[in-house]
C-alpha cells in the first residue's frame, strides 16, 4: 500500500461501524465487475451460495479472515 493508501485506511478504521460498511460498500460498488467476480451467471451464484449455506449448517469450518484478505489481495491487480 502506498503511504497516502495507508493513512486513508487508517482514518478510515477510525469511522463507527455503520460508517465503514457504507464506506466499504461504495468502494466495492466502485471496482469493475471482473475484479468482483461478476462475471459469474445468477444461476452459478445461487449454486455457490447454496454450497457454502450448507457447509456453514454441518459446521463445516471455513478459512479465516487473515486466509480471506491474503486471497482477496493476491486477485487484485499489482500496481
Amino acid at each position: 500500500m502506498a503511504p497516502s493508501t495507508k493513512q486513508v485506511l487508517k482514518d478510515a478504521l477510525q469511522l463507527p461501524d455503520q460508517e465503514r460498511a457504507e464506506l466499504g460498500a461504495e468502494l466495492l460498488d466502485s471496482l469493475p465487475p471482473a475484479l468482483l467476480g461478476q462475471d459469474r451467471s445468477n444461476a452459478q451464484w445461487l449454486a455457490e451460495i447454496e454450497r457454502r449455506a450448507k457447509a456453514a449448517q454441518a459446521g463445516t469450518p471455513g478459512i479465516t479472515w487473515e486466509d480471506a484478505r491474503e486471497q482477496v489481495l493476491n486477485r487484485l491487480p499489482k500496481p
